[in-house]
């Protein structure tokens, strides 16, 4: 991604998500050295414990979930707000009937993550 002294507000709320699978939901936006990411996690969604070369910042914006990081578990409610270390293996898990809704960043940028972003390079190049 080509570096920009600023970039345009765009609403987080209708940016295009991406399925990642049955009960999951994503989408992101990036900056130079860091990526955002947006989950929808749905109750009685599979489970999916994980680890990555990655630093992961995580806040609960809606919803309650038991959040597992290495061998604890951290129930987190709307205003919590963890870190995941590299290298740990975590994942979330619903707690109730409703949607969890989570923003991670990640520090550096992960490439697997960068075509939830394109739409960004696009906006920037017709600037």
């Amino acid at each position: 991604m080509t570096e920009q002294s600023h970039v345009d507000p765009i609403n987080w709320m209708d940016l295009v998500r991406e399925n990642v699978r049955e009960g999951v939901e994503r989408s992101g936006f990036q900056g130079d050295n860091a990526i955002c990411v947006w989950n929808w996690i749905e109750p009685g969604n599979e489970v999916n414990p994980h680890s990555h070369t990655f630093e992961q910042l995580v806040l609960i914006l809606e919803g309650t979930a038991n959040y597992h990081v290495g061998d604890k578990v951290y129930r987190c409610r709307p205003g919590s707000v963890l870190r995941v270390p590299s290298h740990t293996e975590h994942y979330i898990e619903v707690v109730g009937n409703e949607t969890v809704l989570n923003l991670d960043i990640f520090a550096p940028v992960r490439d697997d993550y960068t075509h939830l972003t394109e739409y960004q390079t696009t906006s920037r190049d017709s600037a």
